[in-house]
């Protein structure tokens, strides 16, 4: 679920966000994205990212800087520190309406104010970068051509990606006064650096800087083939299921502010056109991925709705056969059920009511361990039909859809 929301920076501007939350049931932890240097929340690789960390649980609040995107203030008047000052804004806007961010992640420059600004947000135990340089000033490379005549008459009007923005001497001097890099080794948090070795705007040498400098816990994500922006989805996305796994180790979720509420029975789907099969599913809170095999369209990152069918009967035949081999305490071992699913047409099938067409099929292979007699193994593949599920799909089901707002 995606929300808009606004709050105010120390320096007057209203910043404009969006917020990330699971589809049900409450977040295991807080995430704040930081953007990388020109860019905006509305990033492909900040969408991504955030909507991988959601799909595990993390929510996310992904903003724009002063002056960027949908946020008020102008651009001109920023420098590094005042984006270091709007993600101290961000995380006690979570403080306030949800929960102090437990995880910093920022892109590029975005980056390097994460890790500038993590000294000052308590509640952030980990902090992640991605592209990042060391320090600030590498980001003048980009203004090597201006840079004199920003120096000389105090600003400029210069383009970056290909669109026009005012740079000041304010924000040259201001990055040349940062030691990002050196306060890292204070940074009292979890790290981890990612970063492509061949990033084409920031070297794969500054994330060394960074990881160099850090002390441990620290780990290091190489990004390989990915360019600086991580413009392929792929990449985006990798780098956000990486993140959620590593973050994992440092969530302490049971000082999460109360259990998560969720419905019996209540299982949430959902995805967008983008995502082509791919949907995230949350099932009574257990994150699970629902997709297609390559073969059909799909990306193949998990089961199709059919070998979800095909798990559930399964599952429901072994618990119903150990349910049943413990209350008549019988030598059984362990269980393994094989299903396959598939069509075949209605006059192939010589049990089945329907005359024509194509039915569907699913070949359930039991497999019994254990000093059963074969009475006893008659007797439990009668039980196997009488799980819930076997006989929900040998009743009639009604289905009941409507649209909500």
């Amino acid at each position: 679920m995606q929300t808009p929301v606004s709050f105010d920076s120390q320096g007057g501007a209203m910043l404009a966000g969006v917020m990330h939350t699971p589809d049900a049931g409450s977040p295991r932890a807080y995430a704040l994205f930081a953007h990388c240097f020109t860019c905006t929340k509305n990033i492909n690789a900040a969408v991504n990212i955030a909507d991988s960390l959601c799909r595990e649980g993390i929510a996310v609040l992904r903003f724009d800087f002063t002056g960027l995107g949908q946020s008020e203030g102008d651009f001109a008047d920023t420098h590094f520190s005042s984006s270091v000052q709007d993600l101290v804004d961000a995380a006690a806007f979570l403080q306030r309406e949800y929960q102090g961010p437990d995880i910093l992640v920022g892109h590029s420059l975005g980056g390097t104010a994460a890790l500038a600004a993590a000294p000052q947000i308590a509640s952030a135990r980990a902090v992640s970068t991605i592209g990042s340089p060391a320090d600030a000033e590498h980001v003048l490379h980009l203004l090597q051509d201006d840079l004199a005549c920003i120096e000389k008459n105090g600003e400029a009007n210069v383009k970056l990606a290909g669109r026009p923005f005012r740079i000041r001497k304010q924000f040259v001097d201001d990055v040349r006064s940062q030691s990002v890099s050196q306060g890292v080794r204070k940074l009292r948090k979890a790290l981890l650096v990612m970063h492509s070795p061949v990033d084409e705007l920031v070297p794969v040498e500054e994330a060394s800087r960074i990881y160099q400098n850090a002390m441990h816990p620290k780990s290091f994500i190489s990004l390989d083939n990915a360019d600086h922006l991580l413009s392929h989805e792929r990449d985006s996305r990798y780098a956000g299921h990486v993140l959620a796994a590593w973050a994992s180790r440092f969530i302490h979720e049971d000082e999460a502010p109360g259990p998560a509420v969720y419905h019996t029975g209540h299982v949430v789907a959902s995805g967008r056109p983008e995502d082509i099969f791919r949907v995230a599913i949350n099932a009574d809170g257990h994150a699970l991925t629902g997709d297609e095999p390559e073969s059909f369209g799909g990306t193949d990152e998990g089961p199709s709705p059919y070998d979800y069918l095909s798990a559930a009967l399964g599952s429901c035949t072994v618990m119903t056969l150990n349910m049943y081999a413990r209350h008549k305490q019988l030598p059984l071992e362990s269980v393994r059920v094989d299903v396959q699913h598939g069509k075949i047409h209605a006059q192939d099938c010589q049990e089945c009511e329907a005359e024509s067409g194509k039915i569907d099929r699913f070949e359930r292979s039991i497999h019994l361990q254990g000093d059963l007699s074969d009475s006893q193994r008659q007797r439990l593949l009668e039980i196997a039909d009488r799980c819930p599920v076997h006989r929900t799909l040998h009743s009639e089901v009604s289905i009941s859809s409507k649209l909500e707002k």
